[in-house]
């Protein structure tokens, strides 16, 4: 089967793909199709509703079923920010750096046992039929005051689960603790019980 994966995050991609091909489905970009996917305006409240947007877009432009996610940092000191804004926390030009330096300077006075936070991620598939599968992952952990690793992508060089930060671990470790593994896994379920029922 194949899906088309409605992101331009190639580091995304390259996860999605790794966890998706044992599912035996081949995942496709809009580059590998040759067609442009309209942008999404993210305007969803939630996680769920922006990954709804996403994938409902790149199924009306490829006539495939398409698979997208929206993932983000819930930090507890700061309300649950930067959540839905993860990407673009730091306003125009926002950028993993910038993001980070901001996430970093919000919590500067917030002790380590304050620092309690988790990466959410959601995960929906729609298919041309109208169809859609969603899925939900966390992964819990807390924000360190200097980054570690060199993987990973985003805020995972602060993000500590246990001793080590995502960034310090390798794709497979990674996958088999992380928000978006966990909300695969959940539709590795849920998409046999669709294609079997």
């Amino acid at each position: 089967m194949k899906f088309i994966i409605a992101s331009k995050n190639k580091k995304k991609i390259a996860e999605l793909e790794r966890i998706l091909n044992p599912l035996g489905i081949t995942a496709v970009t809009e580059d590998d199709l040759n067609i442009i996917i309209p942008e999404v305006d993210e305007t969803g409240s939630t996680f769920s509703e922006n990954a709804f947007l996403k994938a409902n877009s790149a199924s009306l432009a490829s006539g495939l079923p398409a698979i997208a996610d929206d993932s983000g940092l819930c930090v507890d000191a700061l309300g649950g920010e930067p959540g839905i804004y993860s990407s673009r926390y730091s306003g125009e030009g926002a950028n993993d750096k910038k993001n980070n330096d901001l996430l970093i300077e919000k919590l500067k006075d917030v002790k380590k046992e304050n620092r309690n936070a988790k990466f959410c991620c959601a995960i929906c598939v729609v298919f041309p039929n109208g169809d859609k599968i969603e899925c939900f992952g966390e992964c819990k952990g807390s924000i360190g005051f200097e980054p570690k690793g060199e993987n990973g992508f985003g805020y995972d060089p602060y993000f500590y689960v246990g001793e080590k930060s995502f960034a310090e671990l390798s794709s497979c470790e990674k996958d088999k603790i992380s928000h978006r593994g966990n909300a695969l896994r959940e539709l590795k379920t849920k998409l046999k019980e669709y294609l079997d029922a």
